[in-house]
């Protein structure tokens, strides 16, 4: 069968084509025939260890497509069932995942807008419900709102009834975020947001803050942040590692930061939070409450391509490949 490998490089990373055996279901495990699949910048960016590949090794860390063949101990699922989930080795015909990494695909979703779901919405699943306790009537600030995981949290935040602001370098970018449910774009080309935050939240400052960007904006992120504020670090676009802290600011305003990541999830953290998704958000997607946001859609031979156009920072919501 065809499928995609990738590699770590003295700069970001490649894709390499492989023609490989089909899988066979292992117990506990669910074979997918695979019709669509998202790109992921952790993925592709490698900068952490968890995703640095120095070896070859199959690429694509989520999909949708029909269930091909289970595993000893399957159960609830059958051959021909849409399906959705998250594993290694997505960027191929077939893929073999986890029976508790997988879900139903809702009937209104197309197969490029499953694929969109399982690692973005997981990850907004975790930030805003069992760390962050978003409540409706709360503020959410997202910053970086234009990548997959931030247009997830938009639509989340306001699907329980959250006000939520947003930030980008892109006014482009805000215009389209509008149409995602955004209440307040903030255009921020010179890292600076929280005065604007302050000014739209009478002075009270947001209850939840997402850093998708880095380092470079946490001070900033800590002054948007109201009392008893949470403050979610998700990702390190800028590639700063590290950033100043205004302790007397944590502790004056009992603050809460956590972060959020897939390096250290032991399988069964992995199980937890897919089993919190399907309850708490699936039927969000089921009735229409949240509609994946899918930028561009490529074949699957111009996965090069695609991988180009997410890292050079064009896309609003999710890049998807076709198979």
């Amino acid at each position: 069968m065809k499928s995609c490998w990738i590699q770590s490089e003295t700069k970001g990373t490649s894709f390499l084509f492989r023609d490989v055996p089909e899988p066979q279901p292992k117990a506990g495990e669910i074979v997918v025939r695979v019709r669509a699949a998202s790109l992921n910048r952790g993925e592709l960016l490698a900068q952490s260890a968890h995703y640095k590949a120095d070896a070859p090794r199959p690429a694509g860390g989520d999909a949708a497509g029909e269930v091909h063949a289970v595993g000893e101990g399957v159960t609830g699922f059958r051959s021909g069932d849409r399906v959705m989930g998250r594993g290694q080795g997505c960027f191929a015909e077939y893929a073999a995942l986890r029976a508790e990494q997988v879900v139903p695909v809702p009937e209104r979703l197309s197969w490029e807008q499953a694929a969109a779901v399982p690692l973005a919405y997981v990850t907004v699943y975790e930030m805003l419900f069992p760390y962050g306790k978003l409540k409706a009537g709360e503020t959410l600030l997202v910053t970086g709102a234009s990548s997959g995981v931030g247009v997830g949290c938009i639509q989340t935040g306001k699907a329980i009834g959250a006000k939520v602001i947003a930030t980008s370098r892109s006014a482009n970018k805000l215009a389209k975020l509008k149409a995602a449910g955004l209440d307040l774009g903030i255009e921020s080309r010179d890292g600076k947001f929280a005065d604007k935050v302050l000014e739209a939240t009478g002075g009270e400052g947001a209850n939840l803050g997402i850093n998708l960007v880095g380092g470079s904006i946490f001070p900033e992120l800590v002054r948007s942040l109201a009392n008893k504020g949470r403050l979610a670090i998700v990702g390190s676009l800028d590639g700063a590692k590290e950033g100043m802290l205004d302790l007397s600011a944590v502790h004056a305003k009992r603050l809460q930061i956590y972060g959020v990541s897939n390096a250290r999830m032991s399988p069964a953290d992995r199980a937890e939070a897919m089993r919190g998704f399907a309850r708490d958000m699936l039927p969000m997607f089921a009735d229409g409450r949240i509609v994946p946001l899918v930028d561009k859609v490529f074949a699957f031979d111009e996965l090069p391509a695609a991988k180009a156009y997410v890292e050079g920072d064009a896309q609003v919501g999710k890049v998807v490949v076709r198979l």
